[in-house]
């Protein structure tokens, strides 16, 4: 399954030791766009984190898996990121102005015309 949207925040790195050796975990939260934006947090595991090195404000696709596991008579969810791919965005200098040029003439008040309404 993926996902597309902007990285909002990026969680502090968490590790410890298991029974498979240190283990490390990094999560963000990734906001889907739409007509009401909906958060995820995600976690990247391991070699990935350094691999992806995500930063704030980035647009990207996350490639996920999503496993649900039962401990003590409770179930917890789990949003794991596989593959991040990231988005080329167009940068605003690259984009035309959304204004019209500046005309020949400047503007200025009428003559006669005071440009206060009261």
């Amino acid at each position: 399954m993926e996902i597309s949207g902007k990285v909002i925040e990026i969680l502090p790195e968490q590790s410890g030791q298991g029974r498979n050796g240190t283990w490390r975990r990094q999560e963000f939260i990734l906001e889907i766009p739409g007509q009401y934006p909906r958060k995820v947090c995600i976690a990247l595991w391991g070699e990935k984190i350094d691999q992806i090195a995500l930063q704030n404000g980035e647009e990207v696709t996350a490639h996920i898996d999503i496993e649900s596991r039962e401990y003590n008579g409770k179930w917890f969810t789990s949003v794991k990121a596989w593959k991040i791919e990231k988005t080329q965005v167009s940068s605003p200098a690259n984009e035309a102005p959304d204004f019209p040029p500046p005309g020949d003439t400047p503007l200025e008040p009428l003559e006669g015309q005071d440009d206060l309404p009261f």
